[in-house]
């Protein structure tokens, strides 16, 4: 997916931390502020955030805040401004806050389509912290989709140095430069990683290099021998290698005895419905998307309503298609694919 790169900056919440401009020792809006931000509730977020500043808890954390806030309503300008508004509530020495507060102004920067301030932030963190391994990796993602491989390389290189053992890193860079063109260079850094020696890898992670080096049976050999050691995400794998491997049937029991086992979860039951999508088993995907969307907290319920719709629409129920994206818009708006298909749906 083009742009994955930003997930190392999802709306997680940190621990409300003290300093800053004019606090008052409790912030108690400030903590009801970041509580509804990680419920996804971003205007009662704003309005938590306004009754902060009313009772003159810390203005730098009420501002960070706020642009968290904005950043889930895709009110990038606002939100720019906001974590603006808090760094200039710095005491002038850098601490990890200040890193934090950088991080979502880049991510608003680049939303706002102005990559250059962006990359300038990124600039700015490795001049104070060369070995930034997150500003690394984003700049260099900017790089690679402006055509700048040079620099992407030179980045990705010296984050992937700073701690070779990160394989989640190694395959966001193999993805990056996949969306880029560049397929072949980031499954270069793959196999240099096999090549260096697997025995510290776990089958898993040997598995999940497997499956994006295109080697399917060697992944499906690897994710086999994972599934005893737990943990969703080689359900996940194994899955799909199945899927390509083009037995979906088996796919679709390896996540039907994971779910019956271990219970509900949001990650496998959208891929069980995407699954059940490419056997023409529609009604059954819908089944799957929205027992992941009941989940709480799930994690991706931007990618579970949008499944969701596309069920319907394979299931021909287009007035129902037609009135979840219209709720679908009212909460991200910014989809403008979705903006599109919502106004082919209003002529069917």
């Amino acid at each position: 997916m083009k742009k994955r790169f930003y997930a190392v900056l999802c709306m997680a919440t940190v621990a409300v931390l003290s300093g800053g401009c004019g606090m008052n020792g409790k912030n108690e809006n400030i903590t009801a502020g970041m509580e509804a931000v990680a419920a996804l509730e971003y205007d009662n977020a704003l309005a938590s955030f306004a009754a902060a500043r009313q009772a003159g808890e810390d203005e730098r954390l009420l501002c960070r805040g706020e642009g968290m806030a904005y950043l889930g309503k895709t009110m990038y300008a606002e939100a720019a401004q906001a974590f603006e508004n808090a760094l200039s509530c710095s005491d002038g020495r850098v601490n990890s806050m200040d890193y934090d507060i950088n991080y979502y102004l880049a991510t608003a920067y680049y939303k706002l389509g102005e990559t250059q301030k962006a990359l300038d932030v990124y600039d700015a963190i490795l001049g104070l912290k060369e070995g930034e391994r997150d500003a690394l990796y984003l700049r260099g993602a900017i790089c690679a989709e402006q055509g700048n491989m040079e620099q992407a390389t030179a980045d990705f290189d010296r984050a992937i140095a700073l701690k070779k053992s990160d394989y989640d890193r190694l395959i966001d860079i193999y993805g990056v430069l996949a969306d880029n063109g560049c397929k072949e260079a980031g499954q270069a850094y793959l196999q240099a990683a096999m090549d260096g020696g697997t025995k510290d890898m776990t089958n898993y992670e040997k598995g999940r290099i497997c499956y994006y080096l295109e080697d399917y049976e060697n992944a499906r050999n690897y994710l086999e021998k994972a599934r005893d050691e737990g943990g969703y995400e080689s359900i996940l794998f194994l899955g799909r290698t199945y899927e390509t491997l083009g037995d979906n049937n088996y796919a679709i029991s390896v996540y039907s005895s994971f779910l019956e086992s271990e219970g509900p979860n949001a990650q496998v039951l959208n891929q069980l419905g995407l699954c059940r999508m490419n056997t023409g088993d529609f009604q059954g995907a819908l089944t799957a998307f929205q027992a992941a969307i009941n989940i709480e907290d799930n994690g991706m319920m931007q990618v579970l309503k949008m499944n969701e719709i596309v069920a319907y629409e394979r299931l021909y129920d287009f007035k129902e298609a037609a009135s979840r994206m219209s709720s679908y818009l009212s909460t991200y708006p910014d989809d403008e694919a979705a903006r599109r298909e919502y106004e082919f749906l209003q002529t069917r």
